[in-house]
């Protein structure tokens, strides 16, 4: 599994300035993070992995004792999110999602055990968010999952099944796409402790 390397400029969407924008180069929101991610290692800011996909295997040939061959085998859904590790002492989980929708994001992109995943975490003071790429509009939100957990739950009841752009940038925190990290998603991440130091004070 590839664990690539990035930087960027965060800021709430309401008020903090526009930094740069250098673009994504074409990457997926998958290789930006796990750049992000080994730079953020590299550097010692924070420890973060993508999650490995599970695989349910079916066959397996054994040609030499020493040596077993997959021959059959197949991904299952997982089971929790993309992302976990820590950062300053903090617990961190997150999903990354993309959509080349230009007004909304389908809440069909998350699963209801995701869901649940990050609710538990929550409740175990978790730092829990989900990444959202608007891939034609090239605008990253880091919107904290007390927020999707809450939408999820209002559509369940009947409720609209798309959070709209709106929705997230209010309630979400703008990332600028950079060069070294990527994407510095650990600025957002710093916020959310802070408002939580808050709260206790």
């Amino acid at each position: 599994m590839k664990y690539p390397q990035g930087s960027v400029s965060i800021s709430n969407s309401t008020d903090l300035a526009q930094p740069t924008v250098f673009g994504d180069r074409g990457m997926t929101l998958e290789q930006e993070i796990n750049e992000s991610n080994i730079y953020y290692r590299n550097h010692q800011l924070a420890v973060v992995y993508k999650k490995p996909t599970p695989i349910q295997i079916v066959k397996v040939d054994y040609p030499k004792r020493s040596r077993a061959v997959i021959k059959e085998a197949y991904f299952r859904q997982a089971s929790t999110t993309d992302y976990n590790g820590v950062y300053q002492g903090y617990y961190l989980d997150f999903e990354a999602k993309e959509t080349r929708r230009k007004s909304s994001f389908p809440l069909g992109n998350f699963h209801e055990h995701q869901i649940e995943h990050l609710a538990a975490c929550l409740q175990q003071a978790g730092i829990c968010f989900v990444i959202i790429k608007f891939v034609v509009l090239q605008r990253y939100f880091v919107l904290p999952a007390s927020k999707l957990i809450g939408f999820w739950r209002q559509a369940q009841r009947g409720g609209t099944k798309s959070m709209s752009l709106k929705f997230i940038e209010q309630f979400g925190y703008e990332v600028k796409s950079g060069y070294n990290p990527v994407l510095p998603y650990l600025e957002v991440c710093q916020q959310l402790i802070n408002l939580i130091g808050e709260k206790h004070e």
